[in-house]
């Protein structure tokens, strides 16, 4: 690490460079690049993201990046800078998989190896050559990126790896190992190149939030702007039904907002004159004028965008074992192959063709071709076993992560809960009659008949109990009308009634103090609540102010209640010394109860960012690793940021692109579910690695002693794939029990 000098700790830093580059897919490709790029001059610190699909640079104070150096490296390394004018992202969604460089040499590959295949049982006589033919062809892209790497001084890569083992096993006749080990190579730079891929798409998907147009509100008059042209202290109109364009506070007007894309609360909120609402949430019922406060490029949903790009890109990847293998064993190896070719015939009567045949086939015994095929089998078959349960996890990395977690950050709405209110209590708040059951149904078809025809999340929930309960019409409502912020009123049978909130109760009417207690004790259990109220003007009875010509006849309490499989799913990772906590955005009333209800931690009122930041301060005190469970945009930082992000399969696309893992069957015990299978293909990888390398052990010492010959390596080597491939094939008849 270079020393810093006071000159340029004095001197005002410049502003890093970012590059698009299209083809880095791994943490292998952003090492690659950092590697070559740190050894120009001009250049002090590089970060590749294979995520984000960027690089950045930083050049010394009072320097300037070799731009044109820049470029030439990283093409010469096989990837491509791509101008920031070009949408990289809607030509990736636009180009399949086989439309790529890697997936047409997978398919390429794939041809000629099955052609081989044939003209070896067709024509024997052929020998290994349709199979030399088909290694050379898919090899050549290999060895091209290898040699570069290894002329920008990083010698160490898979693709060296990979080239000493194909070129080995055809120096010793294993022409069909070596093409099938290419192939496979192939198919797994492709299946990365795919995922990072969707990975970079699913970060663009939040910008979507964000309606492209703003009504600018200019002397009185409104006029449709550019969202991003918005600046703070201009003022905005919003109607009924649109997205807020923009962070911002309201100046006139009340209404309801679905704020459930930030922060995930299933219950939309009441918001007037004074308060702040944010880009993205969705205005229900009434006009607002809205100032500015954040500009586009710094508002909520861009703010979450810049969270998840960091939090994917800071995460430390999991360096493929082969990659860390190689490292140590491909160098020693080969060290003592040239050692066993050159030395025997300079000490001993030993002949040079012995000496190299010895070499030759502790060359095919060290080729980690068993661990290259057979390894990644029983991740296969943890995978496939995983997806027939509606368990879908990104690749093995995140198979062999998900059995580590040692605490699991859940969700509330629609992961815990159903994601939607219902239902819980009604009663009636005339004397003596709190829970008359006739009146008590009287009450929930007064209300439904005012709520019907609402898409308001209440509403639907209060029609949806009638019809579950009554499976009548409901009456018909006459003269409804909305109450912007406070509820709905209307005529039914003669009647003028009113559905409110208690927030604006105290504007139509007194009520005792025992009354106060009940809905006090409501909402301390985290319910929503509809009070319905006759005014008494339909009978005649007009008081002086009013207030007392309306009754109260009765509430309607609602809450987003526990899945039913919630419970035991909890306690099944408690069996598996998992802990959980519950992290929400939810009214922190609501989120504790249904914490006790469940019987865990619980936090609630906690923005996108606050989730992502209680995961990090677990991380860094050594509570990981971490796991995050949810299913909406807000999710989606501290899914990135955890070690392994789990979305429930009802959640969003973003939910989904962003996590790690995802619960098909949208069940809670799918989380216990899947740290179980993880722990358990891991013990099942690990006897794979046991026997392919005590084989390889076993056999390295009896060929360099000259017991065993070259046929036997091969044997062994073979043996060694097919034991491996059948205890990952056991792995296949795995069923998921009692866990615990």
């Amino acid at each position: 690490m270079s020393t810093t000098t006071p000159a340029k700790t004095s001197a005002v830093s410049p502003s890093p460079t970012t590059l698009r580059v299209q083809g880095m897919d791994c943490g292998g490709c952003e090492r690659k690049v950092e590697a070559a790029l740190n050894r120009l001059n001009h250049v002090e610190h590089v970060s590749a993201s294979s995520v984000t699909g960027s690089v950045r640079l930083t050049a010394p104070p009072g320097k300037t990046l070799p731009h044109s150096d820049i470029e030439s490296t990283i093409t010469a390394l096989g990837y491509q800078v791509i101008d920031e004018s070009v949408n990289t992202t809607e030509s990736e969604k636009s180009s399949s998989w086989w439309q790529s460089p890697k997936g047409r040499l997978v398919i390429v590959s794939g041809v000629l190896l099955a052609l081989a295949w044939g003209l070896k049982f067709a024509w024997p006589t052929l020998g290994s050559w349709p199979f030399i033919a088909a290694t050379v062809v898919g090899l050549v892209p290999v060895i091209q990126r290898a040699w570069q790497a290894l002329k920008m001084g990083n010698p160490f890569t898979i693709e060296i790896l990979m080239s000493i083992a194909a070129l080995g096993a055809l120096a010793i006749n294993a022409a069909a190992e070596a093409a099938v080990v290419v192939f496979l190579f192939a198919v797994g730079e492709m299946l990365e190149g795919v995922a990072a891929a969707q990975a970079r798409r699913s970060i663009s998907a939040l910008s979507k939030l964000t309606p492209s147009t703003a009504r600018l509100m200019e002397q009185g008059e409104a006029r449709e702007v550019a969202a991003a042209s918005l600046v703070p202290g201009q003022r905005v109109q919003v109607r009924p039904g649109d997205r807020l364009p923009c962070d911002g506070q309201i100046i006139a007007g009340h209404s309801s907002i679905d704020e459930s894309p930030v922060n995930g609360e299933s219950v939309p909120r009441e918001r007037s004159e004074g308060e702040s609402v944010f880009a993205g949430t969705v205005n229900l019922d009434g006009v607002l004028e809205v100032e500015v406060t954040r500009s586009a490029e710094n508002n909520t949903i861009a703010r979450v965008i810049k969270l998840v790009e960091e939090a994917q890109a800071a995460k430390a990847p999991v360096a493929r074992f082969i990659d860390r293998f190689a490292f140590y064993y491909m160098p020693a190896v080969v060290g003592v192959a040239l050692l066993v070719a050159i030395v025997p015939p300079l000490v001993s009567t030993m002949l040079w063709s012995e000496s190299i045949y010895r070499a030759l086939a502790l060359l095919l015994i060290a080729c980690p071709c068993a661990l290259v095929i057979s390894t990644p089998a029983a991740i296969a078959a943890g995978l496939s076993v995983g997806a027939r349960n509606g368990l879908l996890m990104k690749g093995g990395a995140v198979l062999e992560q998900l059995g580590k977690l040692k605490r699991v950050a859940l969700d509330k709405t629609g992961t815990l809960t159903a994601g939607k209110p219902t239902v819980t209590d009604v009663e009636s708040l005339e004397a003596g009659s709190r829970l008359d059951k006739s009146r008590c149904a009287e009450i929930v078809r007064l209300a439904a008949a005012l709520e019907q025809g609402s898409s308001h999340p209440l509403a639907v929930a209060i029609s949806d109990y009638y019809d579950r309960q009554e499976g009548a019409s409901v009456p018909t409502v006459q003269g409804a009308r909305a109450l912007a912020g406070q509820g709905v009123a209307g005529h039914v049978e003669g009647r003028e009634l009113m559905l409110v909130s208690p927030r604006y109760l105290q504007s139509f009417t007194q009520h005792t103090g025992e009354i106060k207690a009940r809905i006090a004790a409501l909402e301390a259990q985290g319910k929503s609540l509809a009070i319905l109220l006759e005014r008494g003007i339909e009978r005649g009875i007009e008081g002086e102010d009013g207030i007392e010509s309306e009754r109260l006849l009765g509430l309607i309490a609602l809450r987003d209640e526990p899945r039913e499989d919630a419970r035991e799913g909890l306690q099944a990772l408690e069996r598996l010394g998992v802990q959980a906590v519950m992290l929400s955005g939810d009214n922190a009333r609501t989120v504790a109860a249904i914490g006790e209800q469940l019987g865990i931690e619980a936090e609630g009122e906690l923005m996108p960012e606050d989730k992502a930041q209680r995961v990090r301060e677990w991380q860094a005190q050594g509570l990981g690793p971490v796991g995050k469970v949810g299913d909406g945009i807000n999710d989606a930082p501290a899914l990135a940021a955890a070690e392994v992000g789990i979305a429930m399969g009802s959640g969003t696309d973003v939910a989904l692109e962003t996590a790690d893992a995802a619960l098909l069957k949208n069940r809670v015990g799918g989380i216990a579910e899947m740290i179980a299978l993880s722990r358990a293909t891991m013990r099942n990888v690990k006897t794979n690695v046991a026997l392919a390398l005590g084989f390889k052990a076993l056999f390295l010492v009896s060929t360099v002693l000259g017991i065993t010959g070259m046929w036997v390596a091969v044997m062994a080597d073979t043996g060694a794939t097919v034991l491996v491939t059948l205890n990952a094939l056991y792995l296949l008849r795995y069923r998921f029990n009692e866990i615990g």
